[in-house]
């Protein structure tokens, strides 16, 4: 059976929703149901299969939370909703919105169970007798073969997101799960996607379903205003930095693909003066729930995170969300961008496009239905024109909220032993204030003259070409496999696995090692490009780990993978020769700095 969309949607108090629960959704302002919710509440209030399509953020846990709330007894002790989530994250955040919506419900208890947390804790709170569990599926599995939780009197069960638990290779444990539920439970099944698993698992496991599709022009998107830019020029840090200095943003979600880049990331924005902390999977769960807190706080107004790390967020204050990488697929960027503009609030959306990204920014424009207009970046005039205004606002505000009577005294005695002009007195505070966080930024690398990225650069890092473009130049295809030019004494060649059909110039090399081995560009040689791989030259005694810690580093879209030229296709773990003893005497090559990978850690708000 598959519902249609209604010309009229029907209100809260309409559905038949438990008069409790309709109180609490009054008092938090909700008036008219979204299409998910007018669609699911009365099948699920009927007792009802559902089998529920439909994008993150559309309102699918109020969805099956009002009706199945609405259907619990209140004198049976032992848990009669069942909840399976994909994440941490969502399951603390069903079990926060359950606790919401049946807070004038009495004796009502809801637990979410999650890997991560004290088993010790989970046992204590199973004996208060929870009428909701919530919880991923592995620590729900692992309480059941413990015998410490029973599902013999289970009424309802929630597949919530069943796409992601499919994806993340939970779906076993899920149709464990089932197994182990009665036969006349109601089942609910909520899905952004219905890959063929997932068909089957809801053809093995519920009666008759309700179908409810909600189609792809999403609310998720339609609240949303999406931009794009494209990544030239600039460094995509110093990019993020004119946005976050021009943007009027409350709370702020940036997504990167890897856990490392969260924390690197957060660090440097944190150096830059904002207020920003990573979100990844190797974070500790009270370290994780600590950071989600502040944010929602205000504590910290900028979250770097990984895609699995954000889902299930439901921040209110979220505003934007950057893809400072850009998703590996459509679906993806759909979920992220969910982050924001959720429950009929407005939010903006920017993406970071190189120019080998356009097809997936056409894909993703194909998925939304939108098209997502170019970004200009502000330039460094906008910048400061936006400095002084906040700076000459500032100052209104303390004139008018603060005793100055003190400072008025100073400033008339300095005056009276100086005989200096007043104006001058204030231009050298405001110069003190400022002096930090320059009211009139500095000009970027990118925009100073000569600069590494404006100038020629050399073909092999040995002899500038004046007036040619800076690109090395392109050997033969047939080319040998290392460069034919003699290694310098002192230096040793290796080989990256990024050449000129990734895009990838000089700077681009000099800067990643540079930045990453803790490496004096100066101290590095000649670079050959080639087709697919290039040449360089470093001192030789590179430190192991940093060896490693290079295999893993990004230019353009492309991992390094650094090996030593002449084990081209051999053993590339380590460094063939052994690092011999390098000495900072003058002449000689300096050795690497130590970079062991930072761990995770909290940040300072």
């Amino acid at each position: 059976m598959s519902t249609q969309d209604r010309e009229t949607v029907p209100s809260f108090s309409e559905l038949g929703i438990a008069p409790a629960i309709l109180q609490a959704i009054q008092e938090a302002g909700y008036e008219t149901p979204s299409p998910i919710q007018a669609q699911s509440i009365g099948p699920l209030l009927e007792g009802r299969d559902l089998l529920g399509q439909a994008q993150t953020g559309t309102g699918k846990t109020a969805a099956f939370s009002l009706p199945l709330l609405s259907r619990l007894d209140p004198k049976q002790k032992t848990p009669q909703l069942l909840v399976l989530t994909p994440t941490r994250e969502l399951a603390i955040q069903v079990a926060e919105a359950m606790q919401a919506y049946s807070r004038h419900m009495k004796n009502f208890h809801v637990l979410p169970i999650y890997g991560g947390q004290s088993m010790g804790i989970q046992l204590r709170a199973l004996q208060r007798n929870p009428q909701v569990i919530v919880g991923t599926p592995g620590r729900i599995l692992d309480h059941i073969r413990r015998g410490k939780l029973q599902l013999e009197d289970l009424r309802s069960l929630v597949l919530d997101e069943a796409d992601e638990m499919l994806r993340m290779g939970f779906i076993d444990d899920v149709e464990t799960i089932l197994q182990e539920t009665p036969q006349n439970r109601q089942v609910a099944l909520f899905s952004a996607t219905m890959p063929k698993q997932i068909h089957r698992v809801a053809q093995r496991y519920l009666n008759n379903p309700v179908e409810v599709h909600i189609k792809s022009k999403t609310s998720t998107v339609d609240t949303i205003t999406q931009r794009y830019w494209q990544v030239t020029g600039l460094h995509k840090l110093d990019a993020l930095t004119r946005i976050l200095e021009i943007e009027e943003f409350d709370g702020m979600i940036i997504f990167v693909r890897t856990k490392n880049s969260t924390v690197d990331l957060a660090e440097k924005l944190e150096a830059r003066g904002y207020a920003a902390s990573a979100l990844n999977g190797d974070m500790n769960q009270a370290l994780r729930e600590k950071t989600i807190e502040k944010m929602k706080a205000g504590q910290i107004d900028i979250l770097v995170a990984t895609d699995v790390a954000a889902r299930g967020l439901d921040i209110e204050r979220m505003s934007h969300v950057v893809n400072y990488d850009i998703p590996y697929d459509t679906e993806s960027y759909v979920h992220r961008i969910g982050r924001t503009g959720r429950a009929g609030r407005k939010g903006e959306a920017i993406l970071f496009v190189s120019p080998r990204e356009k097809r997936m920014l056409a894909a993703i424009e194909k998925a939304t239905r939108q098209t997502i207009s170019r970004m200009q970046l502000p330039s460094g005039e906008e910048i400061a024109d936006r400095r002084v205004m906040a700076f000459k606002q500032m100052l209104s505000e303390t004139i008018e909220a603060q005793d100055l009577s003190f400072f008025e005294t100073l400033i008339s005695s300095y005056h009276d032993e100086h005989m200096s002009d007043p104006v001058e007195v204030a231009a050298a505070l405001a110069f003190l204030l400022q002096k930090d966080r320059p009211l009139v930024p500095p000009a970027r690398t990118s925009e100073r003259k000569n600069s590494r990225e404006d100038r020629p650069e050399r073909s092999e890092r040995g002899e500038r070409s004046a007036g040619r473009p800076e690109r090395a130049e392109r050997p033969p295809r047939n080319a040998s496999p290392r460069p034919r030019h003699a290694t310098e004494e002192g230096m040793r060649t290796f080989r990256v696995e990024v050449g000129h059909e990734h895009n990838v110039e000089p700077k681009h090399l000099v800067g990643a090692i540079a930045n990453e081995a803790g490496l004096d560009s100066q101290l590095i040689g000649r670079i050959t490009i080639m087709d697919d791989h290039s040449f360089v030259d470093l001192p030789d005694g590179m430190p192991k780990d940093i060896f490693q810690h290079l295999r893993k580093v990004w230019v353009n879209q492309k991992q390094l993978q650094i090996s030593v030229a002449e084990d081209a296709g051999g053993d590339t773990s380590a460094p063939a020769r052994k690092p011999h003893k390098m000495s900072n005497k003058p002449g000689e090559r300096r050795s690497f700095k130590s970079k062991k990978p930072k761990p995770p850690r909290n940040k300072r708000s």
